[in-house]
């Protein structure tokens, strides 16, 4: 998908691309593509294990942002985070499919935070950022981190994650919760540490 697009392009917004997107301009495309293919891809590959694979839901992802660019609401979060939501439903629909399930994960839940809403600026930032997650996940008790791991990377819903853990569904629901709090609070300060 290369480069492509004016200056202007270049310089727009991510929610003025998908308004053009969305008018029928093909060229934007390449300019989220290029924002954001490398953080869509890695978020992919966590998922599926195989960079084959990834790179051709990488593509399909990008065709689904192109054929849905009129339905992008600002309103309900990021382009990013809407980006990211495709292509971790289009990941987890393949490892479904497949019924394979991952067991090797090295918990990295940046699309979950405002903070993987940023276009990646830097080997040295994403490698920041990167630590900033992890040491955010360090902080999460054992059974909150696995919580974490089954809903978001595996794709239970708070039932299954219950069912497989043999634990109440209240309690999955609120450690849940409680998790996603403490790594956004942990990832607020650290983007502060920063300023």
């Amino acid at each position: 998908m290369g480069g492509g697009g004016s200056a202007s392009a270049d310089e727009a917004s991510d929610a003025e691309v998908v308004v053009a997107m969305a008018a029928g301009d093909a060229s934007r495309l390449a300019v989220l593509h290029d924002r954001y293919a490398p953080t869509t891809l890695a978020l992919i590959l966590r998922i599926v294990g195989q960079r084959a694979r990834a790179e051709e839901l990488l593509q399909e992802v990008f065709l689904q942002v192109w054929r849905h660019a009129a339905d992008y609401e600002a309103t309900r979060g990021s382009v990013a985070a809407w980006i990211f939501t495709f292509a971790r439903n289009r990941a987890l629909d393949v490892v479904r499919s497949s019924e394979r399930r991952r067991t090797d994960l090295d918990a990295d839940v940046s699309i979950f935070v405002d903070d993987a809403a940023r276009p990646p600026d830097g080997e040295a930032a994403r490698g920041q950022r990167g630590r900033a997650v992890r040491a955010a996940i360090a902080c999460l008790t054992a059974p909150q981190r696995q919580a974490i791991e089954l809903a978001y990377f595996e794709g239970l819903s708070h039932s299954e994650i219950a069912a497989r853990l043999h634990e109440p569904l209240g309690t999955i629901k609120s450690r849940i919760g409680q998790s996603m709090a403490r790594l956004r609070s942990s990832l607020a300060e650290h983007r502060d540490d920063d300023r």
